[in-house]
């Protein structure tokens, strides 16, 4: 067993400090994980400075009852709070100029079991993404982009009660 913790450590799969939860990759523009699903959208905007990235966040069940969202610049390792936290009920958007991402790409997405966990900074669940999905579609008006994530989030977790 210890051989395979070195090699995955050594081949750069990631590690988790002791009292941390699970980290998986997002990688997609629509993810579905333990308890949780989550998909992306662009609001594009006449002026591009006004363009927003929109994560939109569903639990699914009551696994987690907090969420907070990181952006983080993998080179410096600084971090900043795009959302500090949130008790999600059945959804949560979180927008972000398309700007941001040039100095901070990486999106770190975690979800807490209980207020305890939020407050003492202790995840369950980390969803992280290397920037913005290549898979994520933009859209001219927010009645589309609504309208796409209600319907990739239902195909998603549909298939996952299959």
């Amino acid at each position: 067993m210890k051989r395979v913790v070195l090699a995955l450590a050594l081949l750069g799969w990631p590690t988790l400090a002791a009292g941390q939860g699970q980290e998986l990759h997002g990688a997609d523009s629509v993810f579905a994980g333990p308890g949780v699903a989550i998909a992306w959208g662009v609001l594009r905007a006449a002026v591009e400075e006004q363009t927003q990235v929109v994560i939109r966040i569903v639990p699914v069940g009551r696994a987690y009852t907090h969420v907070s969202v990181e952006a983080v610049d993998p080179f410096t390792r600084e971090r900043r709070f795009v959302l500090r936290g949130h008790s999600p009920v059945d959804q949560l958007d979180v927008r972000s100029p398309r700007g941001s991402f040039a100095d901070f790409p990486r999106r770190e997405i975690h979800l807490y079991r209980t207020a305890d966990d939020w407050r003492t900074a202790k995840p369950a669940l980390t969803v992280y993404y290397l920037g913005v999905p290549d898979t994520t579609p933009e859209f001219a008006s927010e009645a589309a982009l609504v309208t796409y994530l209600a319907a990739a989030l239902a195909k998603v977790q549909g298939a996952g009660e299959r």
